[in-house]
């Protein structure tokens, strides 16, 4: 197990890098928030998740919205369902524990470098947690780095740092772009978050313009299975007749 940890944290130690630099940025917008860098170091290893720790630091302001913020980040992290679902081969015949403590520590990095390590036939779940180890490790010394820095900048709108949420989440935005079918849920969270952040207080726009996106593409896989489904029907059905006839 501990071999397979290290190879593991080894695998990952080249994206490790780029993961510190995208960390130092959310220490950076931490500190000018007022977080504490123990309230930080507390955020990393309770939620590890880059995207949604961006979302959650956004949203920092007294009174927090906890309510907000908990259904912001349980958004956000909705993929890690696909991808919790993708590393069902590598978790078989393990116990829940043992799934649930490695599972904490997956983020798409360490996810991307054992799935492709599994597809050579060379992962285990002590490789999963080696790299998860890893990352966790560099993005919470980027962060703390970052937020260090971020304390002694006294006014971040002049080095462009204010505007480093919305470079982060529209290169995130970019990447994740996967053609015309993606054209519909996008234009339906955005009106959606731009009527809600008009009419409604707090952060609400975020989750409803977040929920509103993603109901989209369901209810466009709901009636296309509907259409299949009455498609078989009536074929059946012709099917049927045209048997009684032929009788």
């Amino acid at each position: 197990m501990i071999d397979e940890m290290r190879r593991g944290a080894m695998a990952n130690l080249p994206v490790g890098a780029s993961v510190a630099a995208y960390g130092s940025v959310l220490g950076m917008l931490a500190a000018q928030k007022g977080l504490t860098w123990v309230q930080l170091l507390a955020m990393n290893l309770s939620v590890f998740a880059g995207s949604a720790q961006f979302v959650m630091v956004e949203m920092w302001a007294p009174p927090l919205p906890v309510a907000e913020m908990t259904l912001a980040v349980l958004i956000i992290n909705m993929r890690y369902l696909l991808i919790g679902a993708s590393l069902n081969p590598l978790f078989q015949g393990k116990s829940l524990a043992h799934k649930a403590g490695i599972m904490h520590l997956v983020a798409d990095e360490n996810w991307a470098v054992t799935m492709a390590a599994y597809r050579d036939g060379g992962a285990t779940t002590g490789f999963l947690l080696g790299g998860g180890i890893c990352l966790c490790s560099v993005w919470s010394m980027g962060t703390l780095l970052g937020h260090q820095l971020g304390a002694l900048v006294a006014q971040p709108e002049r080095f462009a740092l204010d505007f480093a949420f919305v470079a982060v989440f529209t290169a995130l935005a970019v990447s994740m772009w996967r053609g015309k079918s993606d054209i519909a849920p996008w234009a339906t969270a955005a009106v959606l978050a731009v009527v809600a952040e008009r009419w409604l207080p707090g952060k609400w726009y975020i989750v409803i313009g977040g929920i509103g996106g993603a109901l989209v593409p369901a209810a466009r896989e709901f009636l296309i299975a509907k259409k299949n489904a009455r498609n078989l029907l009536s074929e059946r059905s012709r099917r049927e007749t045209m048997t009684k006839e032929t009788k």
